[in-house]
């Protein structure tokens, strides 16, 4: 496995870069308690939106993550609020005909039923796992990502979407309907069989034949192209993998985590920040995505609980030094209220073969800032994860 010359951060500095975070969402808890934080800042300040997008679950997340650490009751009544608001998103079914439920729920709802009992968040995370359950497709075993049910130019899942079902593992727990996770591993294996490639580098999305449910071709939406590595997907694969073995001990996703992170850590420049997509090293003029490094992280600090000491050494080592280059190269250390926590993060950037809109680029976007606040809390203390 590759190795890197950056020196590991310590717990005390993990400490001391996670009350910063905590202190820039101290600051920020006014702007964005009856509003959300929108999914990518403009010029490093984030706008405020109204809960409709599917990135709005990860600012409560890092409020649940500041509570945690704090004891501050400020932070807990500012999340709270948010609860209500995602209730009543799901209740009345605003913008979620999407598979970004997990994104949205467990972050802010099944936090907030785990830290405080909240039967408005549980009620809420339960109505979001069968919303997810809506788009399962029989044909091909696997949840559809956007559009219209069935639509066969939509007939498809994205590699994402390993973030999602860990909602689902979690009703299946909450509520003993077995339906759930049942669902859940089928996509989970669907997605592992198709969207990995031979050299372990991974397709963004995958789409199906809607008539037969065969496996029809991988494609980029947000990805430089369709045979290139779009950074945060890989990302999303060696953290997903990771949750889904967490929830199922199935050995083949400790497999299959292990051979994303391999191509992930091959493709990275010396500093560990990856740019946007893998098919760029180090020279080119390409922006980075400083939030893939946090979420790989998360996945090394889960995936270290369950294999032998000597590659948890590896794994933890790995993680610490990607916190540290995100910590020194990445991480706000001030600025003004609806400033993020981490800098240089590439939402989405167009390029002449992917079918994106360009927004986000070289900014803070809000999983990144969240993912640094998880990956600093699993570093520094025995977490008990909110997937």
């Amino acid at each position: 496995m590759k190795t890197f010359d950056i020196t590991p951060l310590t717990p005390a500095e993990a400490l001391e870069a996670l009350d910063t975070a905590v202190g820039l969402v101290r600051q920020n808890l006014s702007l964005f308690t009856d509003r959300c934080q929108n999914h990518s800042s403009v010029n490093d300040i984030y706008p405020p939106c109204d809960n409709v997008q599917w990135t709005c679950g990860f600012w409560p997340g890092e409020i649940w993550l500041a509570y945690e650490r704090t004891g501050d009751g400020a932070f807990k009544d500012a999340a709270l609020k948010l609860v209500d608001s995602f209730l009543y998103r799901i209740q009345n079914k605003i913008e979620v005909d999407h598979h970004d439920m997990g994104f949205l729920y467990s972050l802010s709802c099944v936090s907030a039923y785990k830290l405080t009992g909240s039967e408005k968040a549980r009620k809420a995370a339960l109505l979001a796992a069968d919303q997810l359950c809506t788009r399962f497709q029989e044909k091909g075993g696997f949840i559809q990502a956007w559009g219209p049910l069935g639509a066969a130019d939509n007939y498809r899942y994205i590699i994402d979407c390993l973030l999602n079902v860990p909602l689902l593992y979690w009703a299946s727990d909450e509520s003993g309907d077995g339906r759930y996770a049942d669902l859940a591993h089928r996509h989970v294996a669907t997605c592992l069989a198709n969207s990995i490639r031979p050299d372990g580098s991974t397709y963004h999305t995958f789409f199906m034949d809607p008539v037969t449910g065969a496996p029809v071709r991988g494609v980029t939406c947000q990805g430089y192209k369709d045979d290139s590595c779009w950074a945060r997907g890989q990302a999303w694969g060696v953290y997903g993998t990771a949750i889904s073995y967490t929830y199922t001990r199935r050995p083949e996703y400790l497999d299959a985590f292990r051979r994303v992170l391999t191509y992930y850590l091959d493709q990275l420049p010396a500093n560990l920040i990856p740019y946007w997509d893998m098919t760029f090293t180090t020279g080119d003029d390409e922006p980075w995505d400083s939030s893939s490094a946090s979420i790989v992280a998360c996945g090394l600090l889960e995936a270290a609980k369950f294999v032998s000491a000597e590659e948890a050494d590896t794994f933890r080592t790995l993680a610490g030094q990607m916190l540290s280059s995100v910590a020194s190269l990445c991480a706000v250390k001030e600025g003004p209220a609806g400033i993020g926590l981490v800098r240089h993060g590439t939402y989405s950037k167009k390029s002449p073969y992917n079918t994106c809109t360009q927004e986000g680029v070289d900014e803070c976007v809000s999983w990144g800032d969240y993912f640094y606040m998880e990956a600093l809390t699993r570093y520094t203390r025995d977490w008990k994860p909110y997937w």
